[in-house]
């Protein structure tokens, strides 16, 4: 079996990865409904409950996994961007903030909104082509220049970015484990069924998985291999523009991202009966959805990842850009939920009040 993979040109190995490590995210994500944003209102709303337990049971299993990848040197990071590269911290904090609010205003960061398409949500379809479509326009469009500017504003070296440079070796893998210990707490307590948390647990491992995988790769081509795990924001912005300007796909790990999240969420769906056809309503309305998601692709791209491509996957190497970029998101998420759902409302004018008779 290896050397039937070893001897696949490198284009197939890359997307052969993506797509197997991306299909089980996208089903497993759509089974235990993981979601960022719903954990953060779950949280500020002063009840940190289901939601919240199964992104925490997943965040926390992302982070031991890829630790022990890291520890046991399958995982070099010398070799990962987020560590090795100049990051933005004002990028980190400003994009972060408006993909916090973009999440709440669209009812789905940008990993929900692909594996929610896959069930038959168009909704969630058309707000994710937006994302993709002001992520690509920010990085390389019209928008690249303000993207550049704000980056630009607070830098951070290179030496800088690997928050566990400046910790004692054990301290992440111990608190993921801590952070798996409060999930699975709080499944119990608010009597989560099993296989939604198991499930979440699997989001976090194939996370560590793509990181083990690409790793794996670059270690035996000859061709220069990426070492990348799950992101949406860039992949799905290439992905579209490629299927848009060029005949045929260039095969890489971010197109089996994209087809594999979203083949992975529809087959789920399918299997399980949930499977549902549903549209924008006169309740839903669209114009949210569409600044909402406007923000997500824009911040997403500003602050190098999006609720997974940051929060979880860089967060799981101990990016510092990324634990940024998170902090932010959920302060924002947790302020446009106030804001637009809890805030008091001005009393509406009806009129003067009914004399007596």
């Amino acid at each position: 079996m290896m050397e039937w993979i070893e001897s696949l040109p490198t284009g197939q190995v890359s997307v052969l990865i993506g797509a197997l490590t991306d299909l089980a995210f996208g089903a497993l994500a759509q089974q235990s409904r993981f979601c960022l944003r719903a954990a953060c209102v779950e949280f500020w709303r002063g009840d940190a409950g289901p939601k919240f337990a199964i992104w925490l049971l997943a965040f926390a299993s992302a982070l031991i996994a890829t630790q022990l990848l890291i520890l046991n040197g399958t995982l070099e990071t010398t070799s990962i961007r987020q560590l090795t590269t100049t990051g933005s911290l004002s990028g980190a904090i400003i994009g972060g903030s408006l993909f916090g609010w973009g999440m709440v205003m669209a009812r789905g960061c940008a990993s929900r909104l692909l594996v929610l398409s896959g069930t038959g949500n168009q909704r969630a379809l058309v707000a994710g082509l937006v994302v993709t479509l002001v992520s690509q326009a920010t990085l390389r469009g019209g928008l690249s220049p303000l993207r550049e500017w704000a980056g630009g504003l607070w830098l951070v070296d290179a030496s800088a970015r690997n928050l566990a440079d400046r910790l004692p070796t054990w301290l992440p893998l111990i608190a993921g484990i801590a952070l798996l210990a409060g999930g699975i707490y709080l499944a119990r307590v608010h009597a989560n069924r099993l296989w939604p948390s198991l499930a979440a647990v699997g989001v976090g491992l194939c996370i560590a998985l793509g990181w083990g995988l690409t790793a794996w790769h670059a270690s035996w081509s000859f061709d220069i291999i990426a070492v990348k795990s799950v992101s949406f924001t860039g992949p799905s912005a290439d992905t579209l523009m490629g299927f848009i300007n060029l005949p045929q796909l260039p095969l890489s790990f971010d197109i089996g991202i994209v087809v594999g999240v979203f083949a992975g969420a529809m087959l789920a769906a399918v299997a399980s009966g949930q499977f549902k056809l549903q549209s924008f309503t006169e309740q839903t309305g669209l114009s949210r959805y569409l600044i909402g998601a406007g923000l997500m692709g824009f911040g997403g791209m500003l602050a190098g990842g999006c609720a997974v491509g940051a929060g979880v996957t860089g967060g799981a190497v101990m990016a510092l850009t990324a634990w940024v970029a998170l902090l932010f998101m959920w302060l924002n998420a947790g302020i446009a939920d106030w804001v637009l759902e809890r805030a008091p409302r001005p009393l509406e004018v009806a009129g003067p009040a009914p004399t007596a008779d």
